[in-house]
């Protein structure tokens, strides 16, 4: 007869409380390190491409001579000033923390990446849908390309969805790492 028997591994028995009566705190388990968390070279990456992505995004729309009469390619060409502005910073101490070669796993730093990157991937996306659906009305449903600027409209929308895009991993990677302690 061939059954199956479960397997059985032995299990170590907790340790007694010290016999004075002083309380034990079992040290802290410290998350593994993914790549695309802050201080790690997948995390200095996605900060490249989100300035990167977001300073094209800025240039091509502020080529444009035309932009500043809707206001969603104005919104648009504010957030993307601040998103290359924050993933900037977060680069230069992503860069630092690895030149040191220390990790940025401090509650308050992640707090304030997790933060930082929930506000600006929300701007940034909401600016690069405000600014398709200007685009899409132009282009599309008043045929009007030919007086304006559709392909820049286009590209610097293009560019700040990639830029969120980019954004996005970072956001979720910093908030699971908080809520994970």
């Amino acid at each position: 007869m061939n059954v199956s028997h479960p397997s059985v591994h032995p299990v170590e028995v907790a340790p007694l409380p010290p016999a004075d009566g002083r309380v034990v705190v079992p040290p802290r388990v410290r998350m593994k390190v993914i790549q695309g968390m802050p201080g790690t070279i997948g995390g200095l990456s996605l900060r490249f491409f989100q300035f990167a992505y977001a300073v094209v995004s800025l240039a091509v729309m502020a080529s444009t001579n035309d932009f500043p009469s809707v206001t969603a390619f104005c919104y648009l060409v504010a957030v993307v000033a601040l998103q290359s502005l924050w993933s900037l910073s977060l680069a230069i101490v992503d860069i630092h923390a690895l030149l040191v070669g220390r990790t940025l796993q401090n509650y308050r730093v992640v707090s304030l990446f997790s933060i930082g990157d929930g506000v600006t991937s929300t701007l940034t996306f909401a600016a690069a849908c405000a600014s398709a659906g200007i685009t899409v009305l132009i282009g599309n449903d008043l045929g009007l390309c030919s007086q304006n600027h559709c392909k820049q409209f286009e590209t610097a929308t293009a560019m700040a969805f990639l830029s969120w895009f980019t954004a996005l991993p970072s956001f979720l990677l910093n908030f699971w790492s908080l809520s994970s302690r």
